[in-house]
């Protein structure tokens, strides 16, 4: 069967050209969302992203821990990139907000859930998740991910599989609080692993880290050989991410 056989032909409608058009004129509301973020947010350099659940409030111990992490990551000259809503983004652009250095905040329009922080030095609003995702990335010299949910799981999958394809700069992915991850983690040596559907050394691009200190050493380290900002093959990447 030819594929010209396979495909159904179009159902006229009186909708579909008023669609199409919308459809259309949604490409310059993007292109908008990737243009004024990438300039309000090209000076932040070097940046650290921070993800986590948005349900966390603020006496929780992970609430506690992303804040003392995000306070000495600006102390030491990291702009803080955070989705900008409650809970672990909070307490990210909290610690950030009474440090040293920028406290960034990248939001989400949703329907549910999300709603700003007050502690955002610049605070940046997004339609489209994956405008937002791109800046979370663009930015980054490191990924601190912290305890979450669904939505904090889809970035850390985002970076891993941007660096182990190739496509994104190599920079410290650093799990924190061990207990939380090691379910995953042992998941991913004992299925992904042996089932041969990743490498044993994708398993290196991971670092389960407890302590706020460690975390910031963690990432000083990775970086001690160079600068944080990305070298000139790294720039290209980033280019086509």
């Amino acid at each position: 069967m030819a594929a010209k056989e396979k495909i159904p032909p179009s159902a006229p409608s009186s909708t579909a050209p008023r669609f199409n058009a919308r459809e259309s004129w949604r490409i310059f509301g993007i292109m908008a969302e990737f243009v004024e973020a990438t300039e309000r947010l090209n000076a932040i350099r070097p940046a650290v992203s921070i993800f986590g659940s948005a349900r966390i409030p603020p006496d929780h111990m992970y609430y506690l821990l992303a804040e003392r992490i995000s306070r000495l990551l600006s102390d030491a000259g990291f702009s803080v990139i955070s989705g900008g809503g409650p809970g672990i983004m909070e307490a990210a652009n909290k610690g950030a907000y009474f440090g040293k250095s920028p406290s960034i905040g990248l939001n989400i329009q949703l329907p549910m859930e999300q709603s700003s922080n007050p502690y955002q030095d610049i605070s940046q609003t997004f339609q489209h998740f994956f405008a937002r995702k791109f800046m979370f990335v663009r930015f980054a010299s490191a990924y601190v991910v912290m305890p979450g949910g669904f939505g904090t799981l889809d970035e850390l999958m985002e970076a891993l599989t941007l660096i182990q394809t190739g496509k994104g700069r190599k920079i410290p992915i650093i799990l924190v609080h061990g207990p939380f991850w090691k379910g995953m983690i042992d998941w991913f040596r004992d299925r992904l692993v042996a089932e041969r559907m990743i490498n044993p050394e994708d398993l290196d691009l991971i670092q389960v880290i407890d302590t706020p200190e460690e975390v910031v050493e963690a990432i000083f380290k990775h970086y001690e050989h160079r600068g944080f900002l990305p070298l000139p093959e790294e720039h290209e990447l980033l280019l086509n991410l």
